[in-house]
C-alpha cells in the first residue's frame, strides 16, 4: 500500500501545474494555505493509522497551495500577438528606462487602456526579473484609487506587456512643460492624495523606492470623489484630478528586501549606505522632493554638494511663497535621520493636510447648500404656480356653472301636459 502511494504522489508530483509564486502576495494567504495543509496531512496520517485507503479531502477541496518544481519564464508563457488581436494603437505616450507606453483602444469593450511593452527581449536577462517584479507588484497592489489600475499581463516574442488603466498624463512633468506651478492648495492636495496610495502600499508591507514626478499619474473627473479612505478621519477627495502611482518595477518587500535603487535625485542617504532600516520612509523622503518639483523648483541634482546637502536636511529653493506650516512639513520629511519622518499613515492625518482637506470640504458643502437654496426656490415657485393654475381652473369652472344655470332660469316654463289631448265628459240631467 504504501508503494501505491508513493506512485500516487509521484504522479501528483508531475501532474502539479508549473506556475510563479507571487513574493508580494501578503503572508496571511499563505498562512491560510499552509493550515489547511497541516490539517490535510493530519487527516492522511489518522486515515493510514486506521488502516483505510482513504482519499484526504473527506469531502474537503484539495489544497490550492502550488509549489512549482521550477520558476515560469518569459519565454514559456509565450503566445500568439493577443497585443495585435485585441487592441488597436492609438499613439505612444511615453518612454522609459524599461520601454514604451502606447494608448490603446481594446477592439472588444472599446475602452481605453495604457500598455506597456519592454524595448528589448526579456527572457534570461538581467532585466526578465525586474519585469516579473513589476507584475507581481501590479497585481497586488493594482485595485487602490491612488494607485493605477492593474488588468493584465503577458509574453510577446520574448517582450513583457502589461495592460494597466489609462491615465491622462504625468502631472508634474505637463505642468512644468507648461511653466506652470502648482499653487499651494494642489501641492497639499498631491501630497494628501500620494501618501494615501502609499498608506495603502506600506499596510500591504510593501515599498515602492520609485516615487519621482514621472511615477505620480492623474485620472481626472467631472465628478467629485468624497467616499472617505478606511482609517481616514476626512472625507475629503479632489473634485479635480486624481493623483495615482504608477511604474512598481523597484516594489519590494519590507522584510528580506531586494532592493533596485531608483532616481539618484530622489534617494535616500540611507538607502544608498544600504540601510534598509526603514524603508518606508524613504518613500517619504522622495515624495517631499516630488512635491518640491511640482512647485517649480530647479531640476534636482544627481550627486555633488547641493546633493548632500538636501540629505542633510535643506529643502532646494522654490521660486514661489508657500506657508511655513507647509515647509516646515516637507523639511521634516527630507530629515536626515528617518524615523524623525513622518509615516504614510502619519501623513495623511496631518494637520497641514486636513486643514486643506477640511477647507475643500466646506466649499463643497457651502455650493451644496446653494444648490439646495436655489432648488427650494424653485419648488415654492413651482407650487405657485401649480396653485395659480389650480385656482384658474376653479374660477373657469365656476364661471361656467353660473352661465349654465342662468340660461335655465331665463327659458318660459313648459306647462306639464300642455300638448296632451284632454277628454271631456259631460252629464245631463
Amino acid at each position: 500500500m504504501n508503494v501505491g502511494r508513493s506512485e500516487k504522489q509521484d504522479s501528483d508530483i508531475r501532474q502539479t501545474p508549473h506556475v510563479n509564486i507571487n513574493p508580494f502576495t501578503p503572508d496571511s494567504m499563505f498562512l491560510h494555505n499552509s493550515e489547511r495543509q497541516c490539517r490535510r496531512r493530519k487527516r492522511t496520517h489518522w486515515n493510514d493509522s486506521c488502516g483505510e485507503d482513504m482519499e484526504a479531502s473527506d469531502g474537503e477541496p484539495e489544497d490550492e497551495t502550488i509549489r512549482p518544481a521550477k520558476r515560469i519564464t518569459i519565454t514559456e508563457s509565450n503566445m500568439k500577438s493577443r497585443y495585435a488581436t485585441e487592441f488597436h494603437e492609438l499613439e505612444k505616450i511615453g518612454s522609459g528606462e524599461f520601454g514604451s507606453v502606447f494608448k490603446c483602444v481594446k477592439r472588444l469593450d472599446g475602452c481605453i487602456y495604457a500598455i506597456k511593452r519592454s524595448k528589448k527581449p526579456l527572457a534570461g536577462s538581467v532585466d526578465e526579473q525586474n519585469a516579473l517584479r513589476e507584475v507581481y507588484a501590479h497585481a497586488v497592489l493594482g485595485q487602490h484609487s491612488h494607485v493605477v489600475r492593474y488588468y493584465s499581463a503577458w509574453a510577446e516574442d520574448d517582450h513583457m506587456l502589461i495592460q494597466n488603466e489609462y491615465c491622462n498624463a504625468d502631472a508634474i512633468s505637463e505642468n512644468y512643460r507648461n511653466m506652470r506651478y502648482f499653487t499651494e492648495p494642489e501641492l497639499k492636495d498631491l501630497l494628501l492624495q500620494v501618501a494615501r496610495g502609499l498608506k495603502y502600499i506600506h499596510s500591504m508591507s510593501l515599498v515602492h523606492m520609485d516615487i519621482k514626478p514621472s511615477n505620480i499619474f492623474i485620472s481626472r473627473t467631472s465628478v467629485p470623489n468624497t467616499t472617505s479612505e478606511e482609517g481616514d478621519d476626512d472625507e475629503w477627495s479632489s473634485d479635480r484630478v486624481i493623483f495615482k502611482i504608477g511604474d512598481l518595477g523597484h516594489v519590494t518587500r519590507v522584510s528580506s528586501p531586494q532592493v533596485e535603487e531608483g532616481d539618484s535625485r530622489f534617494l535616500a542617504n540611507e538607502v544608498l549606505q544600504e540601510n534598509y532600516t526603514h524603508l518606508p520612509k524613504a518613500d517619504i523622503f522622495a515624495l517631499a522632493l516630488t512635491v518640491v518639483c511640482a512647485a517649480g523648483a530647479e531640476p534636482l541634482p544627481t550627486n555633488g554638494d547641493q546633493w548632500h546637502e538636501i540629505r542633510q536636511g535643506k529643502l532646494p529653493r522654490i521660486p514661489q511663497v508657500l506657508s511655513q506650516e507647509l515647509l516646515d512639513l516637507l523639511k521634516v520629511m527630507i530629515s536626515p535621520d528617518a524615523e524623525k519622518r513622518p509615516s504614510a499613515v502619519a501623513l495623511v492625518k496631518h494637520s497641514v493636510l486636513l486643514s486643506a482637506a477640511k477647507k475643500s470640504a466646506e466649499q463643497l458643502r457651502i455650493e451644496l447648500n446653494a444648490e439646495k437654496f436655489k432648488n427650494s426656490l424653485l419648488q415654492k415657485e413651482l407650487k405657485k404656480a401649480q396653485m395659480a393654475k389650480a385656482a384658474a381652473e376653479e374660477r373657469a369652472l365656476f364661471t361656467d356653472r353660473m352661465t349654465t344655470r342662468s340660461t335655465t332660469q331665463s327659458r318660459p316654463s313648459r306647462l306639464i301636459g300642455k300638448k296632451m289631448n284632454r277628454s271631456v265628459s259631460l252629464t245631463i240631467y
